[in-house]
């Protein structure tokens, strides 16, 4: 597993985060939380390196981000990019969602989470999984 570097000032900013989590955010956290989805473990608000991502699961190295109105702005789009960009380059998956999705197509919304974990793990076949993943998914 790949170490990746946080900045330990972001961790308070973080808990906050947590705290003032968006509409999409708790809706997505509340199929995403107590390893829920497939038996796996996704955190919420996590640092790293000098980003907050919004749901990170370590095992698969998959950053979930969900963007608001705030990023329809192409300063915000190209801030955005960048931050990929450099979290792809620690061998993170970087998948993305509106706000508005969230609120209004959870399913498909699920179902491209749940076909990113299944690219992830035909690619990586070394990847940990918990017991109750179903392996019958990857065939």
């Amino acid at each position: 597993m790949k170490i990746i570097p946080y900045n330990p000032k972001l961790k308070e900013f973080a808990k906050k985060l947590r705290k003032d989590m968006t509409f999409g955010e708790v809706l997505l956290w509340n199929e995403l939380k107590r390893d829920k989805l497939w038996g796996l473990d996704f955190d919420r608000q996590r640092c790293t390196d000098n980003y907050i991502v919004d749901f990170y699961c370590k095992s698969l190295m998959l950053a979930i981000e969900i963007d608001g109105m705030s990023h329809n702005y192409e300063e915000a789009f190209t801030k955005d990019e960048k931050r990929q960009g450099k979290l792809e380059s620690f061998g993170i998956t970087v998948i993305r969602f509106t706000e508005a999705e969230i609120k209004s197509d959870m399913i498909n919304v699920i179902r491209a989470i749940e076909g990113a974990i299944i690219t992830i793990v035909r690619n990586n076949p070394a990847i940990k999984l918990p017991e109750s993943f179903d392996r019958d998914l990857l065939a």
